[in-house]
């Protein structure tokens, strides 16, 4: 993550959790960086204006002002609250690691007491089974398909053969209560669909993926989502 993708989404995340003080060394394992550096961010930030302060004691932590530069939204707390719903069912997709900073964009935007609604509200509301781990594939499989990333993935078939292959990812399909990643086969010379929990490794390569004819993906796509993908290949 950049430096000032970070900065915007230390706010957001500050934010959305306003007024409880969160701890530096919270916010450094959550960002991936040392305590040192998020004191740095949190300086660079107060110099600009941002609003954020510093609680001393045991519970205390960095704290910034909800009210500070709202961003145009205007969510009831239901509707928030379904947002943030669907969102989090997405917890175990290859979407799995957006779905947070978005979450925390979409509170944050909330004014005071839309945002004790919509959080009352989500504490009476319950999802099974929205928490797996996200292993490294579900982070890379979204922006490698942005950045037309040519990957190099092992993949595991349904009778557990592994194979290599280099594939240049298309994009990502749901079906059959599965995840796959869509993407032109090498191997194959063609489009193919590779379950994601499948998936034992992937590597993103430095090749920037050829434009291929929409019509040959697309029909390619249907041929294989109609053979294919009720069988779990």
């Amino acid at each position: 993550m950049k430096r000032s993708e970070r900065l915007y989404a230390l706010v957001d995340h500050l934010r959305a959790r306003s007024p409880r003080p969160i701890p530096g060394r919270t916010l450094a394992d959550t960002f991936e960086v040392t305590v040192r550096t998020i004191e740095r961010d949190i300086l660079a930030l107060q110099q600009s204006g941002v609003p954020i302060y510093a609680e001393p004691g045991r519970t205390g932590g960095y704290v910034i002002d909800r009210e500070f530069s709202l961003p145009p939204l205007q969510f009831s707390a239901t509707e928030a609250t379904a947002i943030i719903a669907g969102l989090s069912l997405l917890a175990g997709s290859p979407f799995g690691g957006e779905t947070q900073a978005a979450i925390d964009k979409i509170i944050s935007a909330l004014p005071e007491r839309r945002h004790r609604k919509a959080t009352e509200l989500l504490s009476r509301t319950y999802l099974i089974g929205a928490g797996r781990d996200l292993l490294t594939r579900d982070r890379v499989l979204p922006r490698a398909i942005v950045d037309g990333a040519v990957l190099w993935i092992s993949y595991s078939d349904a009778n557990g053969a592994i194979s290599e292959r280099s594939v240049e990812p298309l994009g990502l399909l749901h079906g059959g209560d599965q995840w796959y990643l869509i993407g032109w086969c090498r191997a194959r010379g063609g489009v193919r669909g590779f379950r994601t929990d499948r998936i034992r490794s992937v590597d993103v390569t430095d090749e920037h993926a050829p434009q291929r004819p929409e019509a040959v993906i697309a029909a390619d796509l249907e041929r294989w989502a109609a053979h294919n993908l009720a069988d779990d290949r």
